[in-house]
């Protein structure tokens, strides 16, 4: 089966403040044959889970400081409580969805990050099996991701930034866009002293952006994932807002919607 598919990065944060018109949206290209592939994020969950049990947790140039002890409560939030509520919410727009993390059938393998002696098992992605993900979608289902991946060798677990897990498992299936679903409207720029969604925007001009301070915080590691994966075969990175009416589907049909990272 040929696979015309996009990949939706969906934030922790974003999601209890996604609309039912999102899924059923998600429904709708669904029954068009358009194929989706869904990366999680649950960041706020794992940081007030990890509070209530008293575990401390810090960021190291915006990846969690992650111990076997943090990475229990990640996994824990990420593949049992996050991504069982977007699989509820997609089945309640009458679609079908599978969930499942990076673990299951070593859906993501993964090794330890340049500065892991800094953030401990954070990992990067080496590999990501793209035969399982489509023979989930051929059998009907919107595979759901929650990005905890494996060692090599099948033990050792890692916790890995969704951006870079959905820009990777992108890469992997070769799809056309990764639609990057947030709390905001797109990459944002003062002028004049006030701020602009920027509608389209280039890779030399986010590095300049970046090194200028106009971007900054959480959004970078959202287009660092995204140059990553439009420097393969992915065409372009849509960051867009949920929470606005058919935002898939305008995304997809080229609208003017969000911002767009392209070469």
């Amino acid at each position: 089966m040929s696979h015309s598919c996009f990949v939706m990065k969906c934030g922790g944060s974003t999601l209890a403040a996604l609309p039912d018109s999102f899924f059923a949206d998600m429904k709708q290209l669904q029954d068009e044959g358009l194929v989706t592939v869904v990366v999680h994020g649950g960041g706020p969950a794992i940081s007030d889970t990890l509070s209530k049990l008293g575990i401390e947790t810090e960021f190291v140039g915006g990846l969690r400081k992650t111990n076997e002890a943090v990475l229990d409560v990640v996994e824990m939030v990420l593949s049992g409580q996050i991504n069982k509520e977007i699989v509820r919410r997609i089945q309640l727009a009458g679609a079908k969805a599978l969930g499942l993390s990076g673990v299951d059938g070593q859906l993501i393998q993964a090794k330890p990050v340049r500065n892991s002696d800094e953030v401990g098992l954070v990992g990067e992605v080496t590999h990501v099996n793209a035969e399982l993900i489509f023979g989930i979608v051929d059998m009907g289902y919107i595979p759901v991701i929650a990005p905890v991946g494996l060692g090599s060798d099948g033990g050792q677990r890692y916790n890995i930034n969704a951006d870079t897990a959905a820009g990777a498992v992108a890469s992997h299936l070769g799809a056309e866009r990764m639609i990057v679903v947030t709390d905001v409207p797109g990459i944002l720029k003062t002028v004049d002293g006030e701020k602009q969604v920027l509608t389209s925007v280039t890779v030399a001009e986010i590095e300049q952006m970046i090194a200028d301070g106009d971007i900054y915080g959480g959004m970078i590691p959202k287009v660092r994932a995204a140059i990553a994966c439009i420097q393969g075969q992915v065409q372009e990175v849509v960051i867009v807002n949920g929470s606005e009416p058919g935002v898939l589907s305008k995304a997809l049909k080229g609208n003017r919607i969000g911002t767009r990272i392209v070469k």
